[in-house]
């Protein structure tokens, strides 16, 4: 399916598109994914809320994956079950090609999750065992001998969306795994290996007993990936930080220095000059790395200054301004979301 993808994508665009929603969904019904993760999906994949109505309840969730305010649903939906159906919201209100067949996918998606004739509850998978945090160290052992992976071994874990394009495809135990940020791809693979996707994260080194960190430091890279032309995204250039922002909370916005940064990030120039000043070691270093005059760079330092509370071109205040940089980037990543094709 990817290689078909990619030779598709040079020749019809579109239709390249429309295979990578059916290869999501299809992800997705193999993985068992929640009627929630479905939505997001959808959701995402459009860059729309999608709703859902059974019986008289109404879900809708923006393509972030996070739950909006129930509201009556739009004349036209997609009939799932006589009590079920579903839509993309569209202020337009008309819907395209792509969003057709997101919706057709959706519902089959919905028919299978929501078949009341299952008679048992699907099994947690081996990859999602393997990868939760609160998974115990004999039951991750035991899911590791079952995938293949040797207890003694040292690995790392990698994360795409599911609509990602892969040009060098991962060796190893590989599925689709629920995040509080929706579904991904996610695939366990040598220390050395060299998968290529657009776009990937890719994790730190770790053992069996702690691979749950590896996953949480590649969707950590994940969601920094500046973009679908740029390489993989790896947590080792990132250093500790990278397991540092794996373990904390996204919804800290009472943080003051992270509110400041949000407040400079208003300014049309506000992200690129904080990048250029984070990365830089000098503000001349920073004119250079932003494409601006030292002049120019110097005065968006002082209103920086001033709205930060503190210099950011300190030791310590380069430290504080990196970090809630890095905080704000994760909380605003869209790279989880589907772009189609214009």
């Amino acid at each position: 399916m990817q290689e078909l993808l990619g030779r598709l994508t040079a020749l019809d665009p579109a239709a390249s598109q429309s295979l990578r929603v059916i290869a999501c969904f299809d992800e997705l019904i193999a993985g068992d994914v929640g009627v929630h993760g479905l939505l997001s999906a959808a959701a995402a994949l459009s860059g729309r809320p999608v709703g859902l109505i059974r019986g008289r309840v109404v879900t809708r969730i923006d393509p972030r994956g996070e739950p909006l305010e129930s509201s009556l649903p739009p004349a036209h939906v997609h009939r799932v079950f006589d009590d079920v159906a579903v839509w993309i919201e569209d202020a337009a209100d008309d819907t395209t090609d792509l969003d057709a067949i997101i919706l057709e996918r959706l519902a089959l998606a919905l028919l299978i999750r929501l078949d009341t004739k299952r008679t048992s509850t699907v099994p947690p998978r081996d990859m999602s065992v393997l990868l939760d945090r609160s998974t115990p160290g004999i039951d991750r052992r035991e899911v590791a001998a079952r995938l293949g992976l040797a207890a003694n071994g040292r690995f790392r874990v990698v994360a795409a969306p599911l609509f990602a394009t892969w040009t060098h495809h991962p060796r190893g135990p590989e599925d689709v795994v629920a995040t509080p940020f929706g579904p991904v791809h996610a695939a366990v693979v040598a220390i050395d290996a060299t998968p290529v996707a657009s776009p990937l994260g890719i994790g730190s080194i770790a053992a069996i007993d702690d691979i749950d960190r590896s996953f949480r430091t590649a969707m950590i890279a994940l969601r920094l990936h500046g973009g679908s032309s740029d390489g993989p995204s790896r947590a080792d250039d990132l250093g500790g930080l990278a397991e540092m922002l794996a373990d904390l909370p996204d919804d800290r916005r009472e943080d003051g220095d992270q509110a400041a940064v949000e407040l400079v990030t208003l300014h049309k120039w506000g992200a690129s000059t904080i990048d250029a000043l984070v990365r830089a070691g000098s503000l001349r270093e920073a004119a250079r790395i932003a494409g601006v005059h030292h002049s120019t760079m110097t005065d968006r330092t002082e209103i920086i200054t001033a709205t930060l509370g503190f210099d950011p071109m300190s030791g310590i205040g380069r430290t504080r301004l990196g970090l809630a940089f890095l905080r704000w980037r994760l909380r605003t990543s869209r790279v989880l979301e589907f772009t189609p094709a214009s």
